[in-house]
């Protein structure tokens, strides 16, 4: 198990899987072996020695406000995706879970930063033939921008698969709430903010967390991996608005630059945790170890 404590709340991270080598050179294409070369802090942990980015699939899971709380559950067993590297996985993410003390029928708030495969999976599992929501007695929170842009949009069949096995049983249950996020952001529960970080998709959101005047923040999908810190103009193939994640990516490190907030990254490989400093002319990470077991 991996933990760090922010104030009196302890983050877990529950991993779910390492993705592949070949992630990195699609995900974020303009990060060559060369530009990741340029930044020796970057080795061992976030890429390997011949730049090849490091790449993780987790969740974060801690108690806020008296909620027990997950953000985004990942890719998900037994769904049908295109990408080969999601599809049909058979990992052991909820013993890890329920291991960190999360078991599924425990959590209160599940806060999906948005709706892609690789980060709603878990929001579902197979029970006698059909997807039920694996976290039956909470509620699943999204920007309502979010939720609505795909409402309209012309999904392909992968993304309209993914929305029939991991969005829609959670919907049709009563189980998805859809917040209004303004640009201040909106407190959710006690020491748990949503921030509106539009971009990757058009509602996606990082999440806020205070406790005894320390803070975390969990990136989602503004910043998929530490090398954007160095290089905010590196964007992701997938960003529906590149030109606006990159402002939002740019406005999120220029505000944790030289703070001691722990920024948490949704797919930072270990050790996953660390603060924003400013470094020649952009940004790096300074790790923050785990807590000792």
């Amino acid at each position: 198990m991996t933990t760090w404590t922010v104030g009196d709340v302890a983050v877990h991270r529950i991993d779910e899987v390492a993705l592949p080598p070949a992630t990195g050179p699609w995900l974020l294409p303009d990060a060559t072996p060369d530009v990741v070369a340029g930044q020796d802090w970057l080795r061992p942990h976030f890429a390997d020695g011949e730049g090849v980015l490091r790449l993780d699939s987790h969740s974060f899971a801690f108690t806020a406000g008296g909620l027990r709380v997950l953000v985004d559950t990942g890719i998900g067993n037994g769904k049908q995706r295109a990408n080969p590297a999601w599809h049909d996985l058979d990992t052991d993410y909820l013993r890890r879970l329920t291991a960190a003390g999360f078991p599924p029928d425990s959590v209160d708030l599940v806060i999906l930063t948005h709706l892609h495969a690789d980060h709603v999976g878990w929001n579902t599992r197979e029970v006698n033939g059909a997807w039920a929501p694996t976290f039956p007695h909470a509620r699943y929170l999204t920007s309502r921008v979010e939720r609505e842009f795909w409402a309209g949009y012309a999904m392909d069949e992968a993304r309209a698969q993914m929305f029939r096995d991991s969005v829609l049983p959670v919907e049709e249950a009563g189980r998805l709430d859809l917040v209004e996020v303004p640009a201040a952001g909106v407190e959710v529960a006690p020491g748990l903010r949503l921030i509106p970080t539009p971009g990757h998709t058009p509602g996606h959101l990082a999440v806020e967390l205070t406790s005894h005047g320390r803070t975390a923040l969990i990136t989602g999908d503004c910043v998929h991996h530490p090398v954007q810190l160095a290089h905010p103009g590196i964007g992701a193939c997938v960003d529906i608005d590149p030109g606006q994640s990159e402002a939002s990516r740019r406005g999120l490190l220029d505000s944790l630059a030289g703070t001691d907030t722990l920024l948490l990254g949704t797919h930072f490989a270990p050790p996953t945790a660390g603060n924003v400093v400013a470094h020649e002319g952009a940004y790096r990470l300074a790790p923050v170890p785990a807590d000792s077991p």
